[in-house]
């Protein structure tokens, strides 16, 4: 049976596109404002069967407006764009593709450190602009402590990435039993004792009610002086203005920011004055290897669920919560 696949973009990945063709399916893509306004007008039109949501807002108001809803998935892990608690009351399963885009992330999070340490992006953008501005003050990495906030895939690549830098590793996650932690990667009793030994502070955390502006002024301020906060979660578990003021009165030394409260980051932003701060634009797991990864992941989620049923535990971030219509037949996994 054909399906009609959503993808809440302007392009999915070949690798992806090619599963949906194969299976005979109907795509359709983000062609106007690529906004959460569109999303809910294709929504209202069109017998979706599957949404693959990338970026763009999936609200109630869109999961309302189409009745032959049956699935979504997310091309990624953080599900915080897309009215789950909607979904569940709907019956549809949202799945995620844990640990496709992990590698990416972890390297863009290794990336952003290095270039926060040791000024290179300011150094890079002062050569251009005609002067030979040779920073002295960078800090070297061994020896000084990595703490992780989110101990999941990411995390745990940071870590090794850290520990071959010669970076003691300390790390908090409070739903990370203990033996999940490897040789060399101390568990922190608590996220106070983690931000008083940190000289790097790195966040792999999803973005939920608890997390929201979990790093704030009174966090900041534990850390020791001097210190670097490396970000490539989410921009809303860091309370901005608290960082802005830290960074400003060099009580932090530097950041290195995937992510921002705002994206894209507003032009008044004090963040884009500040020549301590490397921004990217939420592009950690955007490289080619991890967008086929993804694509792939969220295609075969879907067909999955659309043609056999399928539910997989490690992969439906509503799975306890849903009440399962009768689309026949479900495997649990």
């Amino acid at each position: 049976m054909p399906y009609t696949v959503f993808v809440t973009a302007r392009t999915l990945s070949p690798e992806g596109k090619a599963l949906l063709d194969q299976e005979g399916c109907r795509t359709l893509f983000l062609e106007g404002a690529a906004d959460a306004a569109e999303v809910l007008a294709v929504l209202e039109r069109e017998r979706v069967d599957a949404v693959i949501s990338r970026t763009v807002d999936l609200s109630a108001a869109a999961i309302a407006a189409c009745d032959s809803l049956k699935v979504v998935s997310k091309h990624g892990v953080g599900v915080s764009n897309i009215d789950v608690e909607a979904c569940t009351e709907r019956g549809i399963p949202v799945f995620s593709t844990p640990g496709a885009n992990a590698q990416s992330v972890a390297e863009m999070a290794l990336g952003l450190l290095l270039s926060a340490a040791r000024g290179i992006a300011h150094m890079d953008g002062e050569i251009r602009a005609g002067r030979w501005t040779r920073l002295q003050n960078g800090l070297e990495l061994k020896g000084r402590t990595m703490g992780l906030v989110g101990f999941g895939q990411v995390g745990r690549l940071v870590a090794t990435f850290c520990q071959a830098l010669g970076m003691r590793v300390l790390a908090y996650d409070p739903y990370a039993g203990a033996a999940g932690f490897p040789a060399g990667v101390e568990r922190a009793a608590g996220l106070d004792a983690l931000l008083g030994v940190a000289n790097v502070l790195s966040l792999h955390i999803p973005l939920t009610p608890e997390t929201r502006g979990l790093i704030g002024a009174e966090q900041l301020a534990r850390l020791p002086a001097g210190s670097i906060l490396v970000n490539t979660a989410r921009g809303e578990v860091v309370d901005e203005q608290a960082l802005i003021e830290a960074l400003a009165s060099g009580r932090l030394a530097a950041a290195g920011l995937d992510t921002t409260v705002d994206e894209p980051l507003a032009l008044d932003s004090p963040l884009r004055g500040m020549s301590q701060v490397v921004l990217t634009p939420h592009v950690g797991g955007s490289t080619h290897a991890a967008l086929a990864a993804m694509a792939v992941g969220a295609v075969r989620n879907v067909l999955g669920y659309l043609q056999h049923g399928t539910l997989d535990r490690d992969r439906v971030v509503n799975l306890k919560n849903l009440q399962q219509p009768d689309h026949g037949a479900t495997n649990v996994r």
